[in-house]
């Protein structure tokens, strides 16, 4: 019991780490400028594969590759991921260097109920009415905000559906957190590495051009990439999934405050508004979930079959 508890509770802290370090995002990207969004997305993607290799030399962690070298299936969900997440990470570096923090932490809010309506039409699993009613909800927040922004909120919007078929993908691929990120690193590291070619052919490339202290921070773009992606594993092996989505709401709750109190962004009323029936579908879907565990939990002492005397 003492050793579950330990468990269960180291799980929790490393939760609690990948999500809170993944909601001081937007406090990172601008210390890269005056590095463009497309030269600070290709040094991420060079330097998270040399930080995972690392990472995963230390732990002597490589006996997975060459059963993975003959699933050319799986190896092309991967390639698929790794582009689906450059998009991700490409949209949200340039959306928190344009001043658009809040808009992208909306994108982690909406970002569940995207993966439920995933759940539905891909995967074809059935909902329980306060997940449809969740989904309504936040349905009628993205009109409410497309009418408060003047626009649809695409940066919002790219970053969930991205972020969402990005999941589904890793779903299917069932691979750890590391192994996936290495895999996906690689995918795109001859591309992110050319582009850094071009860019330095050019003038334009940042690295080592723009001091030795810009330099240190591209280089720790890819460590603070791969850094919460190991913590979530960690946590995902520990703690259940249901709890780690009440947990993720701790990234876009720190990248609103951000964008509110240290950036200043502009929230009209009817963002405010936009943004309160988006709170309003994940309270719902969080108490949702709480009545499931706690419903699993009394059923499980019933389920558990009588002893047999002898």
């Amino acid at each position: 019991m003492a050793e579950g508890s330990r468990e269960a509770r180291v799980g929790l802290w490393n939760g609690f780490a990948a999500y809170g370090m993944w909601g001081l995002f937007p406090l990172f990207w601008p210390l890269l400028q005056p590095a463009g969004a497309a030269d600070i997305l290709a040094n991420r993607m060079v330097w998270s594969l040399v930080a995972v290799a690392a990472l995963l030399l230390a732990r002597r962690r490589w006996a997975w590759i060459r059963p993975l070298l003959r699933q050319p299936r799986r190896l092309a969900l991967l390639a698929l991921a790794a582009v689906t997440v450059s998009v991700n990470w490409g949209v949200y570096i340039w959306g928190v260097n344009s001043g658009h923090v809040v808009e992208t932490s909306l994108g982690y809010f909406i970002n569940p109920l995207v993966t439920i309506a995933f759940g539905v039409l891909v995967l074809r699993e059935r909902l329980r009415p306060a997940q449809w009613t969740a989904v309504g909800v936040g349905a009628s927040a993205v009109v409410v905000l497309t009418l408060a922004y003047g626009r649809p909120p695409w940066i919002a919007l790219t970053l969930a559906f991205s972020f969402a078929t990005y999941g589904l993908i890793k779903k299917k691929v069932a691979l750890g957190g590391a192994e996936s990120l290495a895999v996906e690193s690689a995918v795109m590291f001859p591309f992110a590495l050319a582009f850094l070619g071009y860019l330095a052919v050019r003038g334009e490339g940042s690295f080592g051009t723009g001091g030795w202290g810009h330099s240190a921070l591209l280089v720790l773009s890819g460590l603070i990439t791969a850094v919460p992606l190991m913590c979530f594993g960690a946590a995902a092996l520990r703690v259940p999934l249901t709890t780690l989505g009440l947990i993720q709401y701790l990234a876009p709750v720190s990248q609103f405050l951000i964008g509110v109190t240290v950036f200043h962004e502009s929230m009209a009323p009817a963002r405010w508004a936009g943004f309160a029936l988006v709170w309003v579908a994940l309270v719902v879907l969080s108490a949702d979930a709480l009545r499931r565990i706690r419903d699993d939990r009394r059923a499980a002492p019933a389920a558990r079959p009588e002893p047999v005397v002898s």
